[in-house]
Formats: C-alpha cells, structure tokens, sequence
C-alpha cells in the first residue's frame, strides 16, 4: 500500500479571468496546485496563465499533439511560464515524447525544478466503445498500459490516467512514473461526463501522485471548505 501523499489540484475550467482569479485567490493555500487548459489559455492567453499562477503550482494542461518538432517549439514557448506540470499526447509516438523531452532539459538546463512532462493515453470520457469508434480495437486498460510503456521509455516523466488504471500502471511501470489522475468524483458528485472515476480516497489507496478536482470544488457553495474536505479526506485515506 502506498505512503506518500497523494496531493490536490483544482481544475479552473473557466474562459473568465475574473472568475479563474478568484477561484484562484479562494482556494490559494487549499490545493496543491491549479489546472488551466485550453478553455482558459484559449480564451485569456499566456500571459494571463502566467499572472494567475504567479502565486501557485500549475498544471498547465493543453495536451500537446502534432509533429515532434512543433511540439517542442511549443513547449519551448511555454517554458518561460515554468508550469509544474505540462502535458502531450502519447498518440504522437516516441520521437515526439522523446523530443518533447529534450527540449524541456535544454529549457531548463542547470534548474532543478524542470517542468515535469506527462503524457495523456486515454482520455476518461472514453470507453471501450468510444475506442472502438476511432479504430483501436482494445480495452481502455490494456491501451493506457501500452501507451504509458511507449510515453515513458521514450521520456515522460509521467502519465495522465483514470484511476482504475494506477494500479496496472504500476505492475508495468513501478513507482518511478508520476501519475495524475483526473475524473475523480467526492462520493455523492455528479459523474458529469467522466466515466471512469473514483473518490480522492480510493485514489489515494491507489497510488495516485496528483488527482484533479474541477467542478465538486469550483460549483460548490465554499470552494475553499470543498477543498479543504477533499484534502483531510486524502490525508486519512492512507496511513
């Protein structure tokens, strides 16, 4: 069973400034981190990512996917804002993690604190038929386990993964690989449109790194009191 603690990001999943911000501000102290994707970088841009995390770790989660060339450059573009986390899209296939990878070594030479590179095999709005539909004839499971394989020999740093694949991930992969779990659902949410999820406890007692948090904080009456009870529950869930 693991022992480390497993800790909390809160998906700001907002085009408004105002409203990441003050979300932002609420929940400072509460999380371990914030996650701005498309929607806001999208809508707000870069420096907006940069000013709201001035004061927080970022999950900066676009999900880069293209050649491997454009996808460094990308990162290298990105590198400035030193997000915590950045993640590609392990489809793009070996040389593009493994250049993706070189560039943040080169971006960050001489600095401890590189920006981690995660890799995203499955989305957890998809299932098995959803595979089906775009032409990969596997389980969710047996192709995340095959992905992550692939993203980490080549470089990543970790992997994005629903829940009920940390533990194949770590028979395959052992406890190198940092795993950041989105789709986790506080008993009692709404499932929204995930549909492979788990509490933050059973998360925890999974092995997760990180999960991530959006709508059971950002919708609730207190987002501060939301998070703070997902977080004693993370701290009680493994001894």
């Amino acid at each position: 069973m693991p022992s480390h603690r497993t800790r909390l990001i809160a998906a700001l999943d907002t085009s408004s400034y105002e409203q990441a911000s003050r979300w932002a501000t609420e929940l400072e102290g509460r999380v371990d981190a914030i996650k701005l994707g498309l929607e806001f970088t999208y809508a707000c841009g870069l420096d907006a990512v940069k000013k709201l995390s001035a004061r927080q770790e970022l999950f900066l989660d676009l999900k880069l996917h293209d050649i491997p060339n454009t996808v460094a450059s990308g990162l290298k573009a990105l590198a400035p804002i030193h997000p915590a986390l950045m993640t590609i899209h392990a489809l793009g296939g070996p040389k593009m993690i493994a250049r993706s990878r070189a560039m943040l070594e080169e971006a960050f030479e001489g600095n401890d604190s590189r920006s981690r590179l995660l890799a995203v095999t499955i989305l957890t709005s998809m299932n098995e038929q959803s595979l089906a539909e775009v032409g990969i004839n596997a389980t969710p499971l047996d192709e995340v386990v095959r992905l992550g394989r692939m993203a980490v020999r080549s470089g990543a740093d970790g992997l994005v993964c629903s829940a009920h694949e940390i533990t194949a991930l770590r028979d395959a992969l052992g406890d190198a690989p940092e795993l950041v779990v989105p789709g986790i659902r506080p008993a009692g949410s709404s499932t929204d449109d995930q549909k492979r999820i788990m509490t933050p406890a059973q998360a925890a007692r999974a092995g997760a790194d990180w999960i991530v948090v959006g709508r059971p904080i950002t919708r609730a009456d207190d987002p501060a009191a939301a998070a703070q009870a997902i977080q004693d529950e993370l701290r009680t869930a493994v001894p």
